[in-house]
């Protein structure tokens, strides 16, 4: 994926290097974005393997609003372990704010004087609301998701790096009339009169005059090159797909703003040799692109229910759901994740 290795190239010519709470230093830059048209394949890195059943059970865990990483472990999934408290939840986790984001100017989970009884407020659905939206008036620019919720975000362990998301519908651009013919070409070879010829292409023109596409913008605030971003890419494209099966608007563009983009590296000193990233983003940089494979969604998948009633089945079972076709990466490569 041309895009993703050009964002590499970006941080380790122009980064500097800069300091972070984890204490692993970064080579970091500012605000890179790019486009990835989702009709030249899934957008998987292929430069090194990634997991995609990995990608499909964290995104439906964050669909399903849950904070206990039950799910995730159900399936083998280990990688929110680190962020988990004793209690086996994640408060921060996206889901929990896409689905129940608080209300503005309600009091969420505040004690009742009198009862000493728990008082939870109004909840917004975040993501029932965006599809009900993008079904009674796609052209809406407020079709919004946030995980940030600043009460949580400003004192949690583990802020949402991924802040929020934006779905956009947009008109494709009617084909040329050279184009339509193109396009029908087959069918009307051998025609037997120009105005056969025409009503064909007419016929095309008229078909594609009203195409939409549904895209999506994701502005990530912090954005790890080497581990985070090939899944944000990869998950954000899948959710994509997904709202595009909801809303039946076919996936157009995924648009990413990577705001502190960076890679791990060790210190001046050669110390911290472990958290280095730079020597496997170089080996990815060696590597050739090779095609982007295809996602197939199952039939069944046709509403958040359907994702909802999904939750319960076993893995093979989940997967079967959402095939990814043509995957050949090249072999892993190991990058240490800086806590």
């Amino acid at each position: 994926m041309k895009q993703y290795l050009d964002a590499v190239r970006e941080i380790l010519a122009k980064g500097t290097r800069k300091e972070n709470r984890t204490g692993v230093d970064t080579i970091s830059t500012f605000n890179i974005n790019y486009e990835i048209d989702m009709a030249e394949g899934f957008p998987l890195l292929t430069t090194k393997e990634i997991s995609w059943k990995n990608i499909v059970i964290e995104n439906l865990w964050f669909l399903s609003g849950k904070t206990d990483i039950g799910l995730l472990q159900k399936h083998g999934c280990k990688f929110w372990d680190a962020w988990a408290d004793d209690k086996g939840k994640v408060p921060s986790a996206y889901g929990n704010f896409w689905r129940q984001f608080p209300a503005h100017g309600q009091k969420v989970g505040t004690i009742d004087s009198g009862t000493k009884d728990l008082v939870v407020g109004e909840l917004n659905d975040q993501i029932k609301w965006v599809i009900d939206e993008l079904k009674r008036n796609p052209m809406s620019r407020r079709m919004v998701v946030s995980a940030w919720a600043p009460a949580n975000a400003q004192t949690s362990k583990l802020p949402p790096c991924h802040a929020l998301f934006v779905l956009n519908v947009q008109n494709s651009r009617p084909p040329t009339f050279n184009e339509a013919h193109a396009a029908v070409y087959d069918k009307v070879t051998g025609a037997e009169s120009h105005e056969l010829v025409v009503a064909a292409v007419n016929e095309h023109l008229d078909k594609h005059a009203a195409d939409q596409t549904l895209n999506l913008h994701l502005t990530q605030r912090s954005c790890d090159i080497a581990l985070g971003v090939p899944y944000n890419i990869a998950g954000y494209a899948f959710l994509l797909e997904l709202f595009s099966r909801f809303s039946g608007i076919p996936a157009g563009i995924f648009a990413h703003t990577l705001v502190d983009a960076h890679a791990y590296t060790s210190k001046p000193d050669g110390s911290m040799a472990e958290y280095d990233h730079v020597p496997g983003l170089k080996q990815q940089l060696q590597r050739i692109p090779k095609k982007l494979p295809k996602l197939r969604i199952d039939d069944s998948i046709k509403s958040l229910d359907d994702i909802t009633n999904l939750l319960d089945a076993d893995t093979d079972t989940i997967m079967s759901k959402f095939v990814l076709e043509g995957y050949t990466p090249y072999e892993k490569l190991n990058f240490k994740v800086a806590v």
